[in-house]
């Protein structure tokens, strides 16, 4: 018996803890009771966020901090609709799509006290273009210029026309930062982050907490209700369930499907429920020599050196039985970038698992004894977990997996700089297929960790950019899924859904399909009495206490 039958059996077994009681049921993103005002709210993550710096940061802890802190010119819905949020209005768009005005909402405040006006958009979105290190650039490579027109308008000339623009404004790119704190504190603005938002940065403890309070520069303050949220990075989950059972936090972010179970036979506990439009899989270093944004060159490892090698290695994997082993089966299976729910998705049947063609390929290769990998993986029990199922299952086809457990950020720091084999890492995706693919996919993309270096990919993503009727985007992003995939250097394998737990006591909570948690208008719920929610550790002004939290949560 092979070990992946082994774990296959074991699947079999855990299949009876689910009953009616822990049974998730459908999305669930909102919940409107009404709240009361005051209270000090904590999330606690599954790792610690990057960079607080809308032009560096690659991470969804930090965007759901940014959803607290640093609003956007647009915003989505739950129904993934784009929206104005710092622009006035939607855009005017002319010049065959090549001039794009946008008019800039009036009587906004930086939390620094400063005026937000067209000239720092401007400043804004020329540092997320312009800075070398942004992880931005790709997304608004395609502006050509950025003008401030008096003080509300700003004036955008593209190259040609750019369909992806008003998702990526929808997002970090689109993000608006004081230029008063980014004169001032310069590439260290990620330590004094300043923006529009209901609630300003106000303590990081790296790997513990950031914690941020209400703003009274805010231009809709009046309907935030908290007084400060405080974001704790917890790595176990078992251990963020018990912090929100014990009252040390109210909200679980990225909640495991096991957690998730056990969570749904607590009746204080609630459950937020929204499927993704992003991604989870393994990258494979073919080019990344010299790090992010630098010119691909050549790996010397197995997986980098063959294209047949990395073939074979995806179809030793069984995404189905992943999902069934590791996550209970409440993920989605993926074999591309785009969510099929998204309006310029499309229905893919992901290949199944082949032994015999995987052997064969690598008997091709002329490869000797067991073909070595090793997987960068982040630390995490589910993640864990993972790496343990893909080294099985791969040792079945012929590879020598070795793990190389790794705390998230860092991880990401490795991968940036190309310091990995294969890594295990995901995206949690845009509206626009555009976000999932270009940044990730095209040559000198801000974002290609893999090193790939494809003229047909490159081809197919300009075209992307150009289209703009919906059955011929669509098409396009069909191709150039088919083409990355032939490359076998980003192998997509689930989506997850997001889970979020909460405690009963907290209301006005939003997660949409963004995988980002809202905090604006939470609260705790009118009537409740808030006293095993966390309330006395930074209620009393000055410095976060709760020390005596500490040993609970770590």
């Amino acid at each position: 018996m092979t070990l992946t039958a082994a774990l296959a059996l074991t699947v079999t077994g855990c299949a009876s803890l689910t009953t009616s009681a822990t049974e998730v049921g459908g999305v669930r993103m909102g919940d409107d009771r009404p709240v009361r005002d005051g209270g000090t709210l904590t999330v606690a993550f599954k790792s610690d966020p990057d960079k607080l710096d809308p032009s560096l940061g690659s991470t969804l802890v930090g965007r759901s901090v940014f959803a607290a802190m640093c609003q956007k010119l647009y915003d989505t819905d739950a129904k993934n609709r784009i929206k104005p949020q710092l622009a006035a209005g939607m855009p005017k768009v002319s010049d065959g799509g090549r001039k794009v005005v946008i008019e800039v909402r009036r009587g906004a405040r930086f939390s620094d006290g400063t005026r937000m006006d067209a000239e720092a958009v401007e400043t804004s979105l020329k540092r997320h273009r312009d800075l070398p290190e942004s992880a931005r650039s790709s997304e608004l490579e395609p502006v050509e210029s950025i003008e401030a027109v008096g003080d509300d308008k700003v004036e955008l000339r593209l190259k040609e026309p750019y369909e992806p623009l008003l998702g990526a404004l929808a997002d970090r790119s689109g993000m608006v930062m004081s230029p008063r704190a980014l004169k001032k504190y310069g590439k260290d603005f990620a330590t004094h982050p300043s923006c529009v938002g209901p609630f300003r940065f106000k303590q990081r403890v790296t790997g513990d907490r950031i914690v941020l309070e209400k703003d009274p520069n805010y231009y809709a303050a009046s309907r935030v209700h908290l007084n400060r949220v405080v974001y704790r990075t917890i790595i176990d989950g078992n251990v963020r369930l018990a912090n929100l059972r014990s009252g040390d936090s109210q909200i679980s972010d990225q909640t495991a499907p096991l957690e998730v179970q056990s969570a749904l036979t607590d009746d204080k506990l609630q459950l937020f429920n929204s499927p993704t439009l992003g991604y989870q899989g393994l990258t494979v270093n073919i080019g990344n020599t010299r790090g992010l944004g630098k010119k691909p060159g050549k790996k010397n490892s197995s997986l980098a050196r063959d294209k047949r090698i990395r073939q074979a290695f995806e179809l030793s994997l069984d995404r189905s039985l992943i999902n069934k082993i590791v996550f209970q089966g409440m993920y989605d299976t993926a074999c591309g970038p785009v969510a099929p729910s998204s309006e310029l998705g499309t229905k893919t049947k992901c290949p199944g698992r082949d032994l015999g063609k995987a052997r064969r390929l690598l008997r091709e290769t002329g490869a000797k004894g067991r073909v070595p990998v090793e997987l960068t993986i982040s630390n995490t029990v589910e993640d864990m977990r993972l790496g343990q199922v893909v080294q099985a299952m791969a040792k079945d086809a012929g590879f020598q997996v070795k793990l190389r457990p790794t705390e998230f950020t860092t991880l990401l720091e490795h991968a940036d700089k190309g310091d990995f084999e294969a890594v295990s890492v995901g995206w949690s995706g845009r509206l626009d297929p555009a976000g999932n693919i270009d940044a990730f996919a095209a040559t000198l993309g801000s974002e290609n960790r893999s090193g790939l270096s494809d003229k047909r990919i490159d081809s197919l993503i300009e075209d992307g950019r150009r289209t703009a009727d919906p059955d011929e985007r669509r098409d396009i992003y069909r191709d150039v899924t088919r083409a990355i995939n032939d490359q076998h250097a980003l192998i997509y394998l689930y989506r997850q859904r997001n889970y979020v737990v909460a405690t009963k006591d907290v209301g006005g909570l939003r997660v949409y399909g963004d995988g980002l948690i809202r905090v604006e208008n939470a609260g705790y719920v009118r009537g409740s009495s808030g006293s095993a929610l966390g309330l006395p550790p930074v209620e009393q002004g000055g410095e976060v206490r709760g020390d005596s939290t500490e040993a609970r949560s770590r």
